[in-house]
């Protein structure tokens, strides 16, 4: 098979496929022999062409969200075990640090989010001619833990975690039933895509009580908070559902609202603080770096085979469809 990974063949590669769906003449309906031998089954929404890494140079930068980065990073090792020779820079530090890197310095070419990105960054992104393109590439189920220690609690209700991470000093004060001690709380920093998205679903987006709640924690190395969580048989913290999965041995994941952070529970919407994950880059980075292109390309093309090793859930084909629609229209608008 034929690798791809520059930009003109890209584009060749869509003019191809186009031209194979059209025909100058209207084709001869299936008999019904051949429509009984021949199940009816529906198209991929999209195919892009495939990159061949070992053809693709020049640096790559990418930096944000804690929660995305095992996903990009595990798509970096793939890219790079698969032939790329030349430097990935995946940074770590929150989907608001990463969209200011991303639309403010104009110093990266992916920026990483747990969140979908604000008007007032898409508007600091036009100030220097960045046009964020948005990809979605999988599904987090934001994980309530706390130390394989604890107890007492294998469940919150969403007005009983707004308790836990404000107002209520001991356990008790959420559940006479429990201990009557200080609860210790670890949460993500408020440059990260993942506190945004607790607040907006836990607070109505209000940051007041949590950053006023007694013995918190913020950090934006979900490790550390992971760290602080296991330190303690009273402490909770919530981070994207990858740093759960790679300490099940220290810890235990709450239910919210008796409703387990499962992959049915994902897809079905049941679960209350699943969250989407993305990835954005602009045309005109795509058009001078093709490296850029050509590592979103392959990422969207393998993602789904690497999200659920890292910890993540895939996103629906549609959706994933869309994605590698985005991508092959931003290319598409670069011969423009």
């Amino acid at each position: 098979m034929r690798r791809l990974c520059l930009i003109p063949l890209l584009l060749a590669a869509i003019v191809v496929l186009a031209a194979c769906g059209r025909d100058a003449e209207e084709p001869a309906a299936p008999t019904e022999q051949a429509m009984a031998e021949k199940p009816m089954v529906s198209e991929p929404l999209t195919a892009l062409p495939e990159v061949n890494p070992l053809e693709v140079t020049g640096a790559i930068i990418s930096a944000g969200s804690s929660t995305v980065f095992p996903l990009s990073e595990a798509m970096a090792e793939r890219f790079k075990d698969e032939g790329y020779a030349d430097n990935i820079t995946i940074d770590s530090i929150g989907s608001g640090a990463g969209f200011e890197r991303f639309c403010v310095a104009g110093e990266s070419d992916i920026s990483n989010a747990s969140r979908p990105i604000k008007d007032s960054e898409r508007e600091s992104c036009a100030a220097i001619n960045r046009n964020p393109i948005e990809f979605r590439v999988g599904t987090d189920a934001l994980a309530v833990t706390v130390s394989k220690d604890n107890d007492f609690v294998d469940t919150l209700t969403l007005e009983e975690l707004a308790l836990v991470f404000s107002s209520a000093n001991t356990w008790a004060d959420v559940n006479p039933d429990w201990p009557d001690e200080p609860i210790q709380r670890f949460s993500p920093g408020t440059d990260s895509g993942t506190f945004d998205y607790f607040v907006e679903e836990v607070f109505d987006k209000d940051k007041e009580p949590i950053l006023s709640a007694q013995a918190i924690q913020l950090s934006e190395d979900d490790n550390v908070l992971v760290q602080g969580v296991t330190g303690s048989p009273y402490a909770i913290g919530y981070f994207g559902y990858a740093y759960y999965q790679e300490n099940t041995d220290i810890l235990k994941i709450l239910a919210i609202d008796g409703v387990e952070a499962t992959s049915n529970n994902v897809d079905n919407a049941s679960y209350p603080l699943a969250r989407p994950l993305f990835i954005y880059s602009d045309a005109s980075i795509m058009a001078e770096k093709p490296q850029v292109a050509a590592f979103i390309n392959f990422y969207l093309t393998y993602v789904n085979e690497e999200i659920e090793r890292v910890g993540y859930f895939p996103a629906d084909s549609a959706v994933l469809g869309a994605a590698k629609q985005s991508l092959l229209d931003a290319i598409n608008a670069i011969d423009q």
